[in-house]
């Protein structure tokens, strides 16, 4: 692809301004800045290393320092924090653990691998008291399910004085309809003195937990404040949802599930949030919904909201925030601009003053397409940034079809079937989402320089969406339990013959019996796995029924009764769709043409790009296409010596790009893909880029190892 290369605009920060700006709570001097001390590098959650001993000149000459295995494999999306030369990580099944940072040792591990936990975790948090007196109180803070572990960071175990006996549950705060509710936190907190305040997945049906801003008291466990993202009678927003929302009897979410950055000096935290669930279909909360779908400025002392800009006005298309935003300066008009920056899964970029929340580039409220679904009322206009143009491709043409595949009739003929404009309302007929629900932007989040240039790397893959009507209860009556509960819970996404959607990411359920057991079928039901929720208001004789019935001998008798408990009012939306599927060809490749994945560099200052190119090889091209971009997951890192690390992509390579022009200077095969964002740290006077590699997505095969690299 032919590069976009433009001059950077003047304003680069004094070095030492942005270095106290960034400084982490880790750092023992003033101006070192060895450590990788907080998820995404710092409390601005910008990805940058101050760090120059590996630049341009000699990447080239990196080498492999050291490996760590873990006992487990699986995805492996952590972003590992050093502090002090010791490393701490997460391993696929959640257990924490710490490491000689120079060679990869295990100093210790915390966690039971026979009661494994089947999410993901992308790191954890490193608090140390202030305390002037003693021996400082250092602690690793980090979830396994509900559960916020205090850990003792010297030792991987648990501080009794923490919660109970070393935990706090994050339902804490939520109320108590919530109280048995599937809540998990995937996303390491975020510090303020002795606050963490925690990010939080719900279920993304009409059974979803609240997903209300809580924090927690660090040395203590409790609960010190929170901002409910559903407000309740008389609070700001109220009046946006429906009268009744707020009891969360069959609405939820609006959660914080991507992270958050946070300006210490001034006490301002920024949180952005998620869809209110459930996530496609909206009749029963009509209305603007605020605070979902929000980048929130919260006092992080109180949890007050000081202001908020809501980018998706009643999200009907799981529109939530991918990523923490970014905190930098910009220049505009001669003048320097704290700003903070947030990446959307549409590929665009909204970008305000950091105080005030006023936008830094014009945003137009853009008039889009009505539901036509009975009951539902689509929010007339959404806000659409002018400035900078997308980062990834907003509409599909027939133009656009993928020239490499040998279905393109077959998906031309899906292709004009289906609704296709921007904002398009999910339907019956099926609806096109360009970019899909796994972005443009993604968790990974995107890096920023100090000059006030952002680098981000995209997705271009469309998904179809197609909307059914959800059965009644006098429907399902005929149903055996197990096959009922399958029914309301699991067909959208495993379908009703249980072959699944493997290339979407959806596994076939079709003989599970000859490749698991039971007691691990049960725990999925119970805990979730990877982004699969778990269905907590599930009783275990419901579970068990499931089971039974996946394994193929539960007993056919018919039987009615709601598979919920009986204190659990059970909800019921009138529609539901068929499922999360990429549009895509019978070999798995996506409809439209390359490229699939994007690496963009984007000039805040000015709001224009510096250079795109994709990011990724797909084999299945091989000799027949070069610069596909594939598919990516996990962020990139900037550094003060001028380049760009990035592994993301499922062709398994970490590469180092030149941060001013694109150009590939590095880059190497890894032992698996590395869906992670990399960190960078200098222990002794060596610098180290170290990325978890645990593939298992996107087809790549599974990994279980932390690789380091650094000069010879």
């Amino acid at each position: 692809m032919k590069r976009l290369l433009l001059p950077i605009a003047a304003g680069a920060v004094l070095a030492l301004g942005w270095a106290q700006f960034t400084r982490n709570p880790t750092d023992t001097k003033p101006n070192d800045y060895t450590n990788w001390g907080e998820y995404l590098g710092g409390p601005d959650r910008s990805h940058y290393s101050a760090l120059t001993q590996i630049g341009p000149q000699n990447v080239s000459q990196l080498k492999v320092a050291w490996t760590y295995s873990t006992p487990d494999s699986g995805q492996i999306q952590t972003n590992p924090i050093i502090v002090d030369g010791v490393l701490y990580g997460v391993t696929p099944t959640v257990q924490a653990f710490a490491l000689d940072a120079t060679t990869g040792k295990e100093l210790w591990k915390f966690g039971d691998p026979l009661k494994v936990w089947h999410s993901t975790s992308r790191g954890v948090v490193y608090w140390q008291s202030s305390d002037k007196t003693g021996e400082p109180d250092k602690r690793i803070l980090y979830t396994v399910g509900p559960k916020l572990y205090a850990l003792d960071a010297r030792t991987g175990k648990p501080i009794p004085s923490f919660g109970d006996n070393g935990t706090a549950d994050l339902h804490a705060g939520l109320g108590e309809q919530a109280r048995d509710k599937f809540i998990i936190s995937n996303t390491p907190g975020t510090l303020f003195e002795d606050l963490i305040i925690m990010p939080t997945r719900v279920s993304e049906g009409p059974d979803a937990a609240p997903g209300y801003i809580q924090a927690f008291n660090v040395r203590t466990g409790r609960l010190a404040w929170v901002f409910r993202t559903i407000p309740n009678p008389g609070e700001y927003g109220y009046e946006t949802w429906p009268k009744e929302a707020y009891r969360n009897i069959d609405v939820g979410g609006a959660n914080n599930w991507s992270g958050m950055a946070i300006d210490r000096p001034r006490g301002l935290l920024y949180v952005p949030t998620g869809s209110a669930s459930y996530d496609f279909y909206g009749g029963n909360r009509k209305g603007q919904n605020l605070f979902a779908n929000c980048l929130l400025a919260l006092d992080a002392r109180t949890g007050k909201r000081r202001w908020h800009f809501q980018a998706v006005h009643h999200d009907l298309w799981d529109r939530d925030f991918p990523a923490p935003p970014n905190l930098l300066t910009v220049t505009q008009n001669g003048k320097k601009i704290d700003a903070v920056a947030q990446v959307t899964k549409s590929g665009h970029v909204f970008v305000f003053d950091r105080v005030t929340g006023k936008p830094l580039f014009p945003i137009r409220e853009t008039p889009v397409p009505k539901s036509d679904l009975p009951g539902e009322v689509t929010w007339p206009t959404q806000p659409v940034p002018q400035k900078p143009a997308p980062f990834a491709r907003q509409q599909m043409s027939e133009a656009d079809i993928n020239p490499y595949s040998a279905d393109r009739d077959s998906l031309l003929r899906v292709f004009r079937s289906v609704g296709r404009r921007p904002f398009e309302p999910i339907s019956k007929r099926g609806s096109l989402m360009f970019p899909g629900t796994d972005g443009g932007a993604e968790w990974g989040g995107a890096a920023a320089d100090p000059d006030g240039i952002l680098y981000v790397n995209a997705n271009d893959i469309p998904w179809i969406f197609t909307m059914i009507d959800a059965p009644k209860s006098d429907e399902l009556a005929h149903l055996s339990p197990g096959q009922r509960i399958y029914t309301q819970n699991c067909i959208s996404c495993h379908g009703p013959e249980r072959k699944g959607n493997a290339r979407s990411g959806y596994p076939s359920l079709v003989d599970i019996s000859q490749r698991r057991d039971r007691p691990y079928v049960n725990q999925i039901i119970s805990n979730g796995k990877g982004m699969m929720p778990g269905f907590t208001a599930l009783s275990a004789a419901d579970r068990q029924a499931l089971v039974s019935f996946l394994f193929g001998d539960e007993k056919q008798e018919v039987a009615g009764g709601s598979p919920y408990p009986a204190k659990v009012k059970e909800p019921y939306l009138p529609y539901k769709v068929t499922g999360y599927i990429k549009f895509q060809d019978s070999k798995g490749l996506p409809a439209i043409a390359p490229p699939w994945g994007t690496l963009n560099a984007i000039n805040l200052n000015t709001g224009e790009y510096l250079w795109k190119i994709p990011l990724g090889q797909d084999s299945a091209l091989a000799g027949k296409a070069t610069q596909t971009g594939t598919e990516n997951y996990g962020g990139p890192v900037v550094t003060a010596s001028g380049l760009l690390f990035i592994a993301a992509t499922k062709d398994e390579k970490f590469r180092a790009f030149d941060k001013k022009t694109g150009k590939l200077l590095w880059e190497t095969t890894l032992p698996a893909a590395g869906f992670a964002t990399p960190a960078t740290y200098q222990v002794n006077g060596r610098q180290y880029v170290v990325i978890a590699c645990g593939g298992a997505k996107l087809g790549a095969k599974k990994g279980n190892q932390y690789v380091a690299y650094a000069l010879p």
